[in-house]
């Protein structure tokens, strides 16, 4: 069992996971909420992302500012966050985008918390499913006689301990975006 690997594994779902988690939209504005929209510019499609199209920040709570390093997009980009259907309206102000965020409402707040709660099961089911594959290779590796069974079943115990472990992140990544969420 190569843990190093199937950390890598489990690592790639967590940054996954909390990337996904981070577009869930709470009562603050964050740039998170806009960075991954895609944008129909210079003949092709971009991600938002800072590096990509523009600087992203927000100034305080209920506001999200987009500076597009090149003013001829601003239009696009402003065209690619209404496209991407995400329930925020921009509106451009001199060279930058200006989202206002408007306060949650207490179904809207509901909405978020089960998204949050389908998205963590999602990711839970992908370490789980790594989980099963490795099992199924240290059982392999058994029946063909290449470990004993004691370190079979070290293998499988130290396997299930780093699954724990990062289910256990998955939940702390959630259980911080229910608290942002709930918050008023």
């Amino acid at each position: 069992m190569d843990e190093g690997l199937i950390s890598s594994k489990f690592q790639k779902v967590i940054d996954l996971i909390a990337s996904d988690v981070g577009t869930i939209r709470t009562g603050r504005a964050t740039p998170s909420l806009v960075e991954n929209i895609v944008v129909a510019a210079y003949g092709g499609t971009q991600h938002l992302k800072v590096v990509e199209l523009a600087g992203i920040s927000a100034p305080d709570p209920t506001q999200i500012v987009i500076s597009p390093w090149d003013k001829s997009i601003i239009g696009d980009i402003k065209k690619g966050i209404e496209a991407a259907n995400v329930g925020m309206n921009p509106s451009i102000d001199g060279e930058v985008i200006r989202i206002t965020m408007p306060p949650l409402t207490t179904e809207d707040r509901e909405k978020y918390v089960k998204l949050l709660s389908q998205k963590l099961e999602a990711g839970k089911v992908m370490i789980r499913q790594i989980r099963g594959d490795e099992m199924h290779e240290i059982k392999k590796k058994f029946e063909a006689k290449e470990i004993s069974e004691d370190e079979k079943f070290g293998q499988e115990k130290h396997l299930q301990e780093l699954t724990d472990k990062f289910i256990a992140r998955i939940e702390e990544i959630g259980e911080k975006k229910k608290q942002e969420l709930i918050q008023i």
